[in-house]
């Protein structure tokens, strides 16, 4: 039997196979014994319980034999994994100066994360993204690189990287079967960086570009957040430093995750469309329906291979085709960037140590928790109260 219970707009997924084995909780609602049966459940229905019967679950998980696609027809193959929230820069949109990160007890196992990517393989995602935090700093992370470099339905195997670990690990990365990277780079001016990273030096994100391109991957982007009054007027100059180099570049209106008491978002908002006012005025972009699987709208330089991207979860909201999912260090399956609709994939794995049909069918039933799409909005507070760091990256 097979149902999914809801409960004050968070959504639990419960799964059990046909052999009548113990059921598990993807996600224990509040108040509830995960292992509580179908009818317990039923009875608190009048507390804001609402289970599905199991023919209704059969039904939608029929549509999905073919790969996973949520409620509203999305096909879902793209994954962002993040491997660590730690990272070795404080970047003022991400985090706040003083994070304190997860008990590395909480994180999932590298071999965990492994057995995901094969999971994930499985039922039809053909693109990974590994993310973090930094996700260079995890220890041991290149043997996962390996491992998910070999699995035969994963076509696309990428990374985003603040690049200070690069000049270690790039050559590894690209034996690994990584194909393209992401660098974030939000400025070429030493004293800005250091503005925006707290802590960070230019020279070390950009020896690690340098190692990135010496190692020949398939291609490299750059990533850049631009803030008002602090970046958002090198955007030209970010656009020529990629031409020399053969290499392209995404522009990112900041995302609203996390309170950061020292940072005003709306404030530093800059939307695309004014950014690219500003570069139409040094270039010339011509529209392209190329894309790599994510939510960047590109323009090809003129005369240039450079593709430049933008994304924009303000201005141009993305959601309605949206392709993928997350999945935290700490194992959640997040449905939505920018909502909490969440599975713990780390109970399913933890349960089921031998058996990935049973995490599979949990990532299956997650599928229906999807939302619709994000609701950002930079004159209110965050509503979603996890930083940057521990969602997976911003592209």
């Amino acid at each position: 039997m097979r149902g999914t219970a809801y409960r004050d707009a968070a959504c639990y997924v419960l799964c059990r196979d046909d052999a009548g084995s113990e059921p598990i909780w993807v996600g224990t609602p509040p108040g509830v014994d995960e292992h509580s049966s179908i009818e317990s459940l039923n009875r608190r229905e009048g507390q804001g319980v609402n289970l599905e019967t199991a023919s209704q679950f059969e039904d939608r998980a029929v549509r999905r034999e073919s790969g996973l696609i949520d409620r509203f027809g999305r096909r879902i193959t793209y994954v962002r994994l993040s491997v660590t929230d730690r990272c070795d820069l404080r970047c003022v949109y991400c985090m706040s100066e003083k994070m304190t990160f997860l008990p590395r007890s909480q994180l999932l196992t590298l071999e965990e994360m492994a057995r995901l990517g094969t999971c994930f393989g499985e039922l039809g995602v053909t693109k990974l993204r590994i993310t973090g935090g930094e996700p260079l700093v995890r220890p041991n992370v290149i043997w996962l690189f390996e491992r998910l470099g070999e699995l035969p339905g994963i076509r696309d195997l990428t990374l985003t990287t603040n690049a200070t670990q690069l000049d270690r690990y790039a050559q590894g990365l690209k034996d690994a079967g990584v194909t393209r990277i992401n660098i974030s780079l939000d400025t070429l001016d030493p004293e800005r960086f250091r503005k925006i990273t707290r802590v960070g030096q230019i020279e070390k994100t950009l020896g690690g570009l340098d190692a990135a391109l010496r190692a020949g991957f398939r291609r490299i982007k750059l990533n850049t957040v631009v803030l008002k009054n602090r970046n958002h007027d090198e955007v030209a100059d970010l656009v020529r430093f990629a031409v020399e180099r053969g290499i392209d570049i995404s522009f990112i209106e900041e995302m609203p995750l996390g309170v950061i008491g020292d940072h005003d978002r709306a404030e530093a908002y800059y939307s695309s469309d004014a950014i690219r006012r500003d570069l139409e005025e040094h270039f010339e972009l011509l529209p392209t329906i190329e894309g790599t699987g994510g939510p960047s709208k590109y323009f090809r330089v003129a005369g240039e291979e450079t593709r430049v991207g933008f994304i924009s979860p303000h201005s141009h909201n993305f959601c309605g085709d949206c392709n993928r999912v997350r999945v935290t260090a700490e194992g959640r399956l997040l449905l939505c960037l920018g909502q909490e609709h969440s599975a713990d994939l780390r109970r399913a794995l933890r349960a089921n140590p031998t058996d990935d049909d049973r995490v599979k069918k949990a990532i299956v039933a997650a599928m229906d928790i999807k939302p619709r799409g994000h609701d950002f909005d930079l004159q209110a507070k965050p509503i979603i109260f996890r930083h940057m760091n521990m969602t997976g990256g911003k592209g």
